[in-house]
């Protein structure tokens, strides 16, 4: 992917925050397109290949929520939310459903820029590493093995789908056993925020990774070690 001329589907039903976030984004020579409802956004979204999707979490009929959860059944496209303050429950059930960031409006427009390009370089990183077999960078641990190269996880040798981010966070904590990351590192490294950032985020995706791991073995999932007070871990476990 090419990040300077990213396409980017721009979903909410206000026109003045469409154009708005459209005049900035086309000023990074990214192409958008836009959608005003959550019916639209989402068959535009599985019929295209956008490299980012921003997504408002209220919309007419179909919400944000029911959006994500839908598209990423079948697409691990990045989206970023954007929600009102008060909605703290809906951001966090975003989350959830694979949300990769969101934006609190009103926004800085220039926020939402840096956000995108953050976003999208680790994208691009990741979508390198798909393709990048020039050497061998598997990563083996009783119950787990991470395949870097093939972007593949496997737990006792079934293949476990990850987010993009999700993949990335687990990458990062296996790399360094029993090193403790702080949630403010894990921001500034695997999603890539310097100066901004909620520290949920990096919670929130660690329950739904380590869901992901226990669905088929509980010792994958206690390999992801909450060190409390201070961060995460990733922890070798034997039987």
């Amino acid at each position: 992917m090419d990040e300077s001329h990213a396409k980017i589907l721009v979903v909410d039903d206000e026109e003045r925050i469409r154009r708005l976030l459209r005049m900035y984004l086309e000023r990074e020579d990214y192409e958008i397109e836009e959608a005003d409802n959550g019916e639209t956004a989402l068959d535009l979204a599985l019929k295209n290949d956008y490299d980012l999707i921003i997504l408002d979490l209220m919309l007419p009929g179909m919400d944000g929520i029911e959006v994500c959860q839908k598209l990423r059944e079948s697409k691990a496209t990045p989206v970023i939310m954007l929600t009102a303050k008060g909605e703290e429950s809906n951001r966090v059930q975003g989350f959830e459903v694979g949300t990769d960031d969101y934006i609190v409006k009103p926004f800085s427009p220039r926020e939402v820029v840096l956000r995108v390009k953050a976003l999208l370089r680790r994208a691009s990183s990741t979508k390198f590493l798909e393709t990048d077999t020039s050497a061998k960078n598997v990563l083996v641990y009783p119950h787990l093995t991470i395949d870097h190269d093939a972007h593949r996880v496997t737990v006792d040798d079934h293949e476990v789908n990850l987010t993009p981010k999700e993949y990335e966070l687990l990458f990062y904590l296996a790399s360094s056993p029993d090193k403790v990351f702080t949630r403010e590192e894990l921001l500034r490294d695997v999603w890539n925020y310097e100066f901004f950032g909620d520290l949920r985020t990096v919670d929130t995706h660690v329950k739904r990774l380590r869901e992901k791991l226990n669905r088929v073995s509980d010792h994958a999932g206690d390999m992801i070690v909450t060190v409390w007070g201070v961060g995460y871990k990733f922890e070798v476990v034997n039987d």
